[in-house]
């Protein structure tokens, strides 16, 4: 298996994991909040921030997958390692929100961990005119 091939799945899972966590947001909030680390969420109106979070994620989703689509791999590179900074962001959400910090660090701050990886995997193919 070549680097480009084990990058784009690896960033194919990353997105999916993406769209994942955004339609759960969108269609059950109060239940993705529940994994995410944090005991106490937003009640009533305020519950509206699950869906705002949700088509986020959507969104950040969308971008992946089109950057990938349209082959700007570099691109992509530098997007996953400024978007790195989203789940070390929320592990310092659960830690500083009163959540375990095994969801912080086991959840969180490991996929910050991978998004990174990935990030420097993407960095280390070589250009198409190279590849020949």
């Amino acid at each position: 298996m070549t680097l480009r091939r084990f990058n784009t799945g690896l960033i194919v899972v990353l997105g999916l994991f993406v769209v994942s966590f955004g339609l759960r947001f969108v269609v059950d909030g109060a239940g993705a909040a529940a994994g995410f680390g944090i005991p106490e969420w937003p009640q009533g109106n305020a519950a509206g921030y699950f869906i705002v979070k949700g088509v986020r994620d959507l969104f950040s989703a969308a971008v992946i997958f089109i950057l990938l689509a349209l082959g700007q791999r570099r691109v992509l590179a530098w997007i996953a390692l400024a978007a790195a900074g989203v789940p070390f962001g929320d592990t310092v959400a659960v830690l500083t929100s009163g959540g375990s910090p095994a969801a912080a660090f086991g959840i969180h701050a490991a996929t910050g961990v991978v998004v990174v990886i990935a990030a420097l995997l993407l960095f280390r193919e070589r250009p198409a005119a190279a590849r020949g």
